[in-house]
């Protein structure tokens, strides 16, 4: 949540000045900054839990920061609850802070272990907290419909290099090619360039000495080309909302002279219906 946020809580109907309020101080960077330290401080403390010994000599002071930590994120999204209300169910990013403190919450015994060691998503609050952060990751949800279509191309050419790798090189080295999986999968690895030559193609070219000609046009489209489209994508995006003009997110000092106008408007209001109530002089 921000400006614009706040500025429509003032605007609408149901806001009252101590809800405004309570969002004005929630938000202000005081909090935020407080939020962040608590984040931070709860990414730590579970990064120490992975240390059995850390556990055996501090478990009890990690695990009540840990607690407090928690209380902390529950305060706040119950401050943002109460101040927004039908609002906070409009902003995904609060959204996602109720899922990721959610998960804190279930149980940590039974089938519920698994979730319960997702508490550590909590550290992508930062995401939420970190108005950079979010620039990107709104970038990024902007460009999913265009690496959609990369995603693709790269899933119809790494299927037909598959195949054929699978018939080309299957029988000689059925470890790395034996089956349509298997080809997939190390296709992978050498579009990630990770020991693809002496590791794989190297090793295939002492039983095809030509196999270079199917793995060095591979490599180019593969990891040249095609997956430098993502990168390509993201840049352009966030470049694009770089330029917009943001006229959905006024200044501070805009959002704060419209509430001083609204309480002289209520003011004004007041006069009139006393005068009115009073009747003309005489």
């Amino acid at each position: 949540m921000g400006e614009p946020e706040l500025l429509q809580l003032s605007q609408s109907t149901g806001g009252s000045p101590r809800r405004l309020a309570l969002a004005r101080w929630v938000e202000s960077r005081v909090v935020q900054a407080f939020i962040i330290a608590v984040i931070l401080l709860n990414a730590a403390v579970m990064g120490i839990e992975t240390s059995a010994a850390a556990m055996a000599r501090w478990g009890g002071v990690l695990l009540l920061i840990d607690k407090l930590c928690l209380a902390v994120f529950i305060v706040e999204l119950g401050l943002k609850f109460y101040a927004y209300r039908g609002q906070f169910w409009r902003s995904g990013w609060n959204v996602f802070d109720l899922l990721i403190v959610a998960v804190a919450l279930v149980p940590g015994a039974g089938v519920w272990s698994v979730l319960r060691s997702l508490r550590v998503l909590r550290v992508l609050r930062l995401l939420t907290v970190i108005p950079s952060l979010r620039k990107v990751v709104a970038a990024f949800l902007h460009s999913i419909p265009g690496l959609a279509g990369v995603c693709a191309v790269m899933a119809i050419f790494f299927y037909t290099a598959g195949v054929l790798a699978t018939r080309l090189f299957g029988e000689t080295h059925p470890e790395w090619f034996g089956s349509l999986g298997k080809s997939l999968y190390t296709l992978f690895q050498v579009m990630t360039l990770e020991s693809w030559s002496m590791g794989i193609v190297r090793p295939v070219m002492e039983t095809h000495p030509l196999a270079w000609v199917f793995f060095v046009p591979f490599i180019i489209i593969a990891t040249f080309t095609i997956l430098n489209l993502f990168i390509g994508i993201i840049v352009s995006t966030m470049q694009e909302l770089s330029m917009l003009p943001e006229t959905n997110h006024p200044e501070p000092e805009l959002a704060e002279l419209l509430e001083r106008m609204e309480g002289d408007l209520k003011v004004l209001r007041g006069i009139v219906d006393t005068l009115g109530k009073k009747g003309p002089p005489g």
